[in-house]
């Protein structure tokens, strides 16, 4: 009987991702990262927010509250924990007088970034055509 050893194992069970087989803890991962929210901040961190599109600069909490209309304060602070946990951002505390707390992309965060805002503007340009697809659709099952 061959023994493995630790890194062996780490390689194995990495290799057994799934996201089909109904266990698999990449299925939450998914379900975090397809939520809408979690594309905006994403795409906002990694645009530099809307005055300087194209480079990932930090941001502070109301520069993106502001960026992100509709969110709740309690939503932005939730998903930006989510996001610190799971690595996809860092969240840098400054001791000035008010206290200053600015997020930034990690690496990590950063290759995921090019992926969401591809979806981002994926929807952007093809809205009207969906639009159109909808109201089509409507017609014929009413």
């Amino acid at each position: 009987m061959a023994t493995t050893t630790a890194a062996q194992k780490r390689a194995q069970v990495k290799a057994e991702y799934d996201a089909f087989i109904a266990a698999c803890p990449s299925r939450k991962l998914l379900d975090r990262i397809s939520n809408k929210w979690v594309t905006l901040i994403l795409s906002a961190l990694g645009n530099g927010g809307a005055e300087c599109a194209g480079e990932p600069r930090p941001m502070r909490y109301s520069e993106l509250s502001r960026l992100l209309a509709g969110v709740s304060q309690k939503m932005l602070t939730q998903t930006l924990r989510s996001l610190e946990r799971d690595g996809l951002i860092t969240r840098t505390v400054t001791p000035t007088v008010p206290v200053t707390v600015s997020y930034e992309l990690t690496d990590l965060g950063l290759s995921l970034h090019h992926l969401v805002s591809g979806i981002k503007s994926w929807a952007e340009t093809n809205m009207d055509d969906v639009l159109a697809s909808r109201e089509t659709y409507d017609s014929r099952v009413t």
